[in-house]
């Protein structure tokens, strides 16, 4: 009975930003326990071969749609032809995303929207466009794919925070008028991951490195792995009566406000 519950076989699920990173874990998690992964990126259309191709060699069933989440006409194009081509989509898993650091005295307004566009637009827009034929089917799982910035500010950041802040709260109330139709919408947060994209700064000896070391109660960077068991969980039957919660993968970051490992 508990492996039912957590089993995705022969669900079909989105996940934008999936051709690399946390969005490529989460992917691939969802995968081994039996969805069919449907890849979308809009960079190139060879990291998008390339990345099914990664999933395939998992054992996984893997489809690849390059499309721009920020764009409304493609969006819904796109959605159509995954409905023909794949199937319907169950499983919807909002994590494509953009970061611009630049203090926001400093930080030009086109950039700002941009941030804003893809971070926190970008899931209203593929979310409209998927939620229709999960209510047509009575159920769905919607994922959004938060920060911890959706709860605290940090130098820089300025509009990445006010983007997953917003996130969280359209996470919200997505599950506030889609629940009754036994839509799930809920989110996760993750902390501080070791990606190819924080390989350069995590080494001993670097600042933000022995900062995250020092402030996270587990005493480490997460491994893209974890995300998994979050993602599979409210992907599933196990779910069900869950809706509006963003579950954080942090470590235990935003547990505490205390001094660093070691300090009194």
């Amino acid at each position: 009975m508990s492996k039912e519950l957590f089993d995705l076989t022969g669900k079909i699920a989105l996940v934008t930003g999936s051709t690399h990173g946390l969005g490529m874990a989460m992917g691939k998690g969802l995968g081994l326990s039996g969805a069919t992964i449907v890849v979308n990126g809009n960079s190139s259309q060879q990291k998008i071969d390339d990345a099914v191709a990664y999933y395939k060699n998992a054992g996984i069933r893997a489809f690849g749609f390059k499309f721009d989440v920020t764009d409304e006409a493609a969006v819904k194009d796109a959605i159509e032809r995954i409905g023909q081509e794949v199937g319907n989509i169950d499983i919807l898993v909002n994590n494509a995303g953009i970061i611009k650091r630049t203090p926001l005295e400093a930080m030009e307004v086109a950039d700002f929207k941009q941030v804003i566009d893809v971070d926190l637009v970008s899931p209203f827009i593929v979310s409209k466009h998927v939620v229709k034929g999960m209510i047509a089917r009575k159920q769905g799982k919607i994922i959004n794919i938060c920060s911890m910035m959706s709860e605290l500010g940090r130098n820089t950041v300025g509009a990445y925070a006010a983007a997953k802040g917003g996130l969280q709260m359209l996470t919200k109330n997505m599950a506030t008028e889609w629940a009754k139709h036994n839509i799930q919408v809920n989110g996760i947060g993750p902390g501080y991951f070791a990606t190819a994209q924080t390989a350069p700064i995590r080494v001993d000896g670097h600042p933000f490195n022995d900062f995250i070391i020092n402030r996270t109660p587990a005493a480490k960077w997460g491994n893209p792995e974890d995300l998994s068991g979050a993602a599979i969980f409210l992907a599933s039957q196990a779910s069900d009566f869950v809706n509006g919660h963003i579950l954080y993968v942090d470590g235990g970051i935003l547990a505490t406000i205390g001094k660093p490992i070691g300090e009194i």
